[in-house]
């Protein structure tokens, strides 16, 4: 199934269902593409205006590589489930003796790590969606600067939501030199990123009030 193609009333009833994808890390990739849009938005209501005339080229940019990541995140809600189903099966992989256990124990590393590459690229998309965020809000069209807000919002909360997905498989990862350099890729995204968006919605906030 394609999650992108499907109604959002389908696709919410998918989440909710028993069905492990779409799952978190789709999810997070999906509302890391709304909040992107939501920058393209405020972009599409600023050029042409006379009073923006200035920064137009500026904000033509934006939305050029806002499209962009908009693109790759829908890419990725179908992507993230790809690497779900091979560590699903992975689990019930049998265990009875020691070729089996080693068998096993190889095949689910793998999947560990493809499962973790796809929330780790959700992330760095985001990081990359914040900053456009910013620039929306300083430079995007006054009257729509609450869409830059909450895009920016959104973009966050995509964010912390597929640094979850990176941390359930680095938990399991055998190898915990690899787990603890993605997690910590993670984390530093974290650490800047986070910040960076209350930044955002702060500047928001106090244009609005």
């Amino acid at each position: 199934m394609d999650f992108t193609e499907i109604s959002c009333k389908e696709f919410v009833a998918e989440l909710a269902g028993k069905s492990p994808v779409p799952g978190g890390g789709g999810a997070s990739a999906l509302v890391g593409a709304i909040g992107t849009a939501l920058g393209s938005m405020v972009g599409s209501l600023t050029v042409g205006k006379k009073k923006y005339a200035d920064v137009e080229q500026d904000v033509l940019d934006l939305m050029d590589k806002a499209n962009r990541i908009q693109i790759e995140l829908l890419g990725l809600v179908n992507r993230d489930a790809e690497v779900f189903e091979p560590l699903s099966r992975a689990y019930g992989l049998p265990k009875n003796t020691e070729e089996e256990k080693a068998e096993k124990a190889r095949i689910m590393e793998q999947a560990l790590r493809d499962a973790c590459s796809v929330p780790l690229e959700i992330m760095e998309l985001c990081c990359r969606a914040i900053d456009l965020q910013k620039e929306f809000a300083e430079k995007g069209n006054r009257l729509a600067i609450s869409d830059a807000g909450v895009g920016a919002a959104l973009c966050k909360a995509a964010l912390i939501g597929a640094s979850f997905n990176v941390f359930i498989n680095t938990k399991s990862m055998a190898d915990r030199e690899y787990a603890f350099f993605e997690q910590k890729t993670a984390y530093d995204m974290l650490d800047m990123y986070i910040p960076l968006a209350d930044e955002v919605t702060e500047y928001v906030l106090n244009k609005l009030l």
